[in-house]
């Protein structure tokens, strides 16, 4: 009777805590983050808890900000106001990396193009908290929505002072501008 007494208690002391765990994740994936886009840039700050339960919560800004952009590249292209980012002038910060608790900042700038063939709206990235991102994996993944003859546009590897590496990643949506294919 004790050990199914003790088993009951640790099932519901487990159950508790993961529930706390998603809790906080999600409180710390939700409040601590800012972005704001214009027609020339997003830019974005996280302050927080690099990570919570070998979570990488801070690395994971990375895919909120490359949302943030694939969405206002997809805007500015349907309001004709045909657009790209310029990945050599990417900026990213992550003061504090290692501590514990960082403040991680991007600045995505965005330039006009000409020609609705020639921007971009849809936008990714590869990355490594501490590690090299696992690029191949991501390549593979996203050949797989390219325009029939299209190529990824990457951008060299980004680091910071700290060990965040990133690849940031573009190219024309297969949906959105297939009438594109071939030009």
């Amino acid at each position: 009777m004790k050990s199914f007494i003790l088993i009951s208690f640790l099932i519901l002391l487990a159950s508790s805590t993961c529930k706390t765990d998603r809790k906080t994740l999600k409180q710390v994936d939700e409040s601590n983050h800012q972005i704001t886009c214009n027609d020339s840039s997003c830019f974005g700050k996280y302050i927080g808890r690099e990570f919570i339960n070998g979570s990488d919560i801070a690395h994971q800004f990375s895919n909120k900000m490359a949302k943030a952009v694939g969405d206002k590249l997809k805007e500015l292209y349907q309001s004709g106001k045909y657009s790209t980012v310029d990945l050599q002038n990417i900026f990213m910060s992550t003061k504090d990396m290692g501590t514990g608790s960082v403040t991680y900042e991007l600045m995505i700038p965005l330039i006009r193009v000409n020609n609705k063939c020639n921007a971009h709206t849809s936008f990714d990235h590869s990355g490594g908290w501490n590690h090299s991102p696992a690029i191949k994996t991501r390549i593979e993944r996203l050949n797989k929505v390219l325009l029939p003859g299209d190529s990824l546009n990457i951008s060299p590897l980004k680091t910071t002072p700290e060990g965040l590496q990133e690849f940031w990643i573009q190219w024309r949506n297969n949906e959105i501008q297939v009438d594109c294919i071939h030009k």
